[in-house]
Formats: C-alpha cells, structure tokens, sequence
C-alpha cells in the first residue's frame, strides 16, 4: 500500500535485481534477535538471514501471529477458520510480493455487494434490504453512498488518489501533509458530521452510515478514531478488492518459515532449518549488557525459561504493548517520546465466531421469491457483519463456513464475557430475525470456534486504532527504523509489526515496517543499500511523514521537546 505519509515504493525496491542491500564481511553471521513470529517477524528474518546474518526468532505461542487459521475440532479436515486476517487488499502489495513467492492461492473474498458474495441483505430498523447488485438498493443508501463520496471530494481526497495511483510522490505528500495539518484532531465521525453533504441530510443518513458504511460493511465503532486513519484506508484503497487465501491465510507465515533461502551465505537452508524446526521460547524481558571501559554493550534477550543471550541488534515485532506489559524492558532501551507513543497506542477490540456447515446452503433460492435463501449479512443486531463461505472446492455440497459473526471495538465487547455456546446462540437467535424461515442451526456440524483477540496475553487487541490527536505518536513509532544520533543506550534495537505502520490491521503494514527494521539493521551494522536500489532508510529525507511540531513548534506538546529528562521529576510512560 503506496500509504501517503511515507509513499515509499517497497514492492519496486523487492523486486529489483540489485537486491535490499549488504552488510560489511566483518558483519557476516551477526546474530539479530527477532522477537515475534507473525508475517512482520519472519519477513524481517528471512531478509536478514538472505543479507548474510544470522536471525535468531522468538514466538511466545505459535508461527504466524494474528494470521492464524484454525480447524473446527471435530471437523472436516482443511475447513478452517480465519480468526485474524481473512481478507487481503490486492493494493498490498508488498505482502503479495511474499504471497506469490510462496505460491499461495487466492479468490475475491465475498464482500457485501461483491460479485463473488452472490447476495446482500442490510437489514436496518427491522427491516431487510435483498441486494445482488448496488442498484437493487432503495434510493436511500444511494443518498448515503453520494454522501460519503462528497464528503471525501470536499477534501480532495480523489486527487490524492489519482496521484498514488501514478505514484506521483511529490504530488502525494503535497496533497496529503496539509490534510495531517488539519486534521490531525478530528475524529471519524467529527469529520462525517461536519461535512457539507451530509449535514444537508437528515440524521438518518449519518446513523445508516455507521451502520453500513462502506466496503466491508459498518463503520460507526471506527468513529472514535482519527479521521486520518480511515483517509488512509480509503487513499491506499485498502478496503476493496479483497483476496481469499485458500488453503488459510496462516500458511504465508508457515511457508516462509519453511521456504529455502534462494541466495546469499545461507542459499538452501530454511529459517525453520536455522532454528532446528522451532522458534525460541517467548521473550520475558529485555536489557543492555554493561560494555567495556564504560561503552554500551548489547542487547540481551531472556526467555520464558530463563535463557538469556546478547545480540548484535534485536527487532521487536509484537505489540508494542507487550514491551511494558509483558516483557520486563530496560527503561534507558528507548527514549520518554518513544515510551508514551507505545504506551498511548490505542488498540482495537474485535471479535470473530464460525461455524462449519455441511453445504452452502445460502446458494438454495426460495421458489417464491428467487432470492437466495441467506445473503452476506450487514444489520444493526449484535451480530452487525455475517459472512458466507462457501467451501474451495467450489461444490455445492462440500462443507462451507459462516462467520456468524465479526465486531469491532464497543461491539466486540459485548461479546467478550459470554462463551463459545452463549455466542453462538445468541447470534443464531438475532440472525433469525433476519431469516425467520432459514434453519441455520441443522447445518452445523463440528465445534464453533472463536476468538477475542482482547483477551488474547500476547495481543491485548486486534490491532492499533489512532485516536484524534495522535499522529505524532504514529510518527514516533514508524520513524524509529531512521532515527539519526539516537543515543549509545538505544542503537541496535527496532520495532515492526502493522500497529507501528500507518496502516494498522492490514498485513502489508506488517510486512512494511518489518523491512524498514532490516533496513535499519544493515545500516546499524555498517551496510548500506545498493546505489541502484535506494531503501526507505536512503529516502527518508524526502518522504518523511510530516513533522507537526517542525512545521508549527508553537504548538508543540511532544514530550520529547518540552520535558528535559535531566531536570524532570517525571517517570518513563513505561518500562
């Protein structure tokens, strides 16, 4: 995803010949700790490991973070669920640089009023709406759909997205610097609710708006946010033409952890080969070795089991949450403005529930009506968003999948204290109001599953969701890869992962920042990009996300310029 506030080009700079760079000889075999094994972690050590170093990646539970594709227990083999990404922008395309390596297959993901989705039903206030194309609508959720679109035209959104379309980046930050300046401060709503086209509707028209929003359905849980982050959903076209990965999105990781390495010091050898077939146990806590004659020495890592061992660099891949939560971190690793950027991260909620059921039986028509018996679900009931799918085979007898159920932020946490069963009932019971005559329940077989990924340790929350006012916190986190004249006390050490990117929630984000960290390791380690193939380290100063505080230093509230540690009485935010 081309994201606006650092239009670097990632998927030109991995498909060059000339490769993502070079370490010096005396750096060959450099041990780099890898914290996290989801997509972000294991990009960064498969790049590492192709530069000549040595990875060396520690998972607290199992490959592949929160792309995670689980079987139903009890159930058909290779029918599975998708508990974290499910679906995949084509616009990402830096994750599909990986994908396509690896060989992965894909198909549209059934979206509401995608072809592939077959049927729509939005049922709102009680009643439903049946659609198999946008124009089967009422002319009211044209009126919201035009609402939305004038909103954006308002400012300028469409010229920024001619201009990522052309790659022109120039033009990109032009465009879209100015609208940080401004709303920066603006939450998702405040911008809906403020805009011409749809102040001069009724209320109606913002409430159905929340409720079935655009692309993948409702929105109104994202209207806390900054606005900022759904204009760069939006720009990068982050919510449409979504991909299905057959066979689950969890084999990605599962395969790049097992692919050989095609060239460098290491050709032929695997990062599950490196690593004698596992992963370190989880990371415990983090600290700097004392140096000689006063210098800095490195960073140690300490497992579960108590196992501690020095690196040469360490790149941090989970949720930054986890630095203060979980693992026991040495305040000096990162700087005050650092800290509070981790700390004020805000996470989103989300909760998902499937079953497996023996047929699509969705695809049955009513004799009556010709309408398909069940449709891809969007309503104002606890379940908001149910999605059909149907088996990959393709049969209309072969096993299929519904997620019942997907919710987000306030939504999913109503969710959150009842368990598997209690879910499961309860969402049959709201969807049959929608279906009165459609007997969801005698196709279910196998156990449900499902997952709250609030309550998960290793995650507390889906992923990152920004807050009005929080884009400098966002710069501080995506920015740290290129900090120059950072201090002894902090070098050598990296953060990825998507809730660093500008892009939370999406894997390409993931992916992204996990090759900024292995850019920032090889310049650590005295390498470089190649001249022919300059890396985002090499066109930060160019590209640089807007600096808030540079632009206006009046008005500045970074922590990092207006509290002076050697004079504070203040704590780290964390640590």
């Amino acid at each position: 995803m081309l994201t606006p506030d650092f239009p670097f080009q990632y998927d030109r700079w991995l498909a060059h010949p000339a490769g993502l760079g070079s370490v010096p000889a005396s750096a060959r075999g450099a041990r780099v700790a890898v914290v996290g094994a989801g997509i972000s972690g294991l990009v960064t050590a498969y790049e590492l490991a192709r530069l000549g170093l040595r990875p060396v990646i520690y998972e607290a539970d199992q490959i592949g973070g929160r792309l995670r594709s689980v079987p139903f227990p009890g159930g058909v083999p290779g029918v599975l669920a998708e508990l974290g990404g499910m679906r995949f922008p084509s616009s990402g395309r830096a994750f599909f640089h990986y994908a396509d390596l690896l060989g992965v297959t894909t198909q549209p993901f059934p979206n509401p009023l995608t072809p592939s989705a077959g049927s729509t039903v939005i049922d709102l206030g009680g009643t439903s709406h049946y659609a198999e194309t946008p124009a089967d609508l009422p002319p009211f959720f044209t009126e919201v759909a035009r609402a939305w679109a004038a909103a954006l035209a308002e400012i300028g959104v469409p010229d920024l997205q001619a201009a990522i379309a052309a790659r022109d980046l120039p033009r990109v930050k032009a465009l879209w610097d100015p609208i940080v300046r401004a709303r920066d401060e603006q939450s998702f709503y405040g911008f809906v609710a403020a805009s011409a086209s749809f102040r001069a509707l009724p209320y109606a028209h913002r409430e159905a708006f929340g409720q079935v929003g655009f692309g993948t359905g409702g929105w109104d849980t994202d209207f806390p946010h900054s606005i900022l982050e759904i204009l760069r959903v939006i720009t990068t076209n982050a919510d449409e033409d979504h991909r299905r990965i057959l066979g689950g999105a969890q084999q990605v990781p599962l395969r790049l952890w097992a692919a050989a390495l095609p060239d460098g010091p290491l050709a032929g050898r695997s990062l599950s080969d490196l690593h004698g077939g596992a992963p370190r146990p989880g990371v415990t806590a983090l600290h700097r070795a004392p140096g000689t004659d006063g210098a800095h020495g490195p960073v140690v890592v300490t497992d579960r089991w108590g196992q501690s061992h020095a690196y040469d660099a360490v790149v941090v891949t989970c949720q930054s949450w986890m630095l203060s939560a979980r693992i026991a971190t040495e305040e000096s690793l990162f700087d005050h403005a650092t800290w509070m950027a981790m700390d004020r991260s805000h996470y989103s909620q989300s909760s998902k529930t499937f079953v497996m059921v023996d047929r699509p039986f969705w695809r049955d028509r009513d004799p009556a009506t010709g309408r398909r018996v069940m449709s891809c679900t969007l309503t104002d009931r606890m379940t908001r968003a149910t999605y059909l799918l149907d088996g990959e085979g393709g049969g209309d007898d072969e096993p299929a999948v519904i997620c019942l159920s997907y919710t987000w932020n306030d939504d999913a946490l109503k969710w959150l204290a009842l368990s598997t069963d209690e879910r499961v009932r309860l969402m049959l019971r709201s969807l049959a109001e929608v279906y009165p005559d459609v007997d969801i329940a005698s196709h279910i077989i196998g156990e449900p599953v499902t997952v709250s990924w609030e309550s998960d340790p290793n995650f507390m929350g889906a992923f990152r969701g920004a807050l009005p006012g929080h884009y400098r916190y966002q710069r501080r986190l995506f920015s740290h890869f290129a900090r120059t004249g950072a201090s002894p006390a902090q070098q050598g050490l990296f953060l990825a992962g998507d809730d660093i990117s500008f892009t939370p929630g999406w894997a390409d984000g993931a992916v992204t920042t996990a090759l900024n960290a292995v850019a920032g390791v090889v310049a650590h380690l005295g390498g470089a990009a190649h001249p022919d193939n300059p890396g985002p380290s090499q066109a930060f100063e160019d590209l640089a996300p807007l600096d808030l505080d540079a632009t206006d230093p009046s008005t500045s509230t970074d922590p990092s310029t207006s509290i002076d540690p050697s004079t504070s009485t203040l704590g780290p935010a964390g640590g």
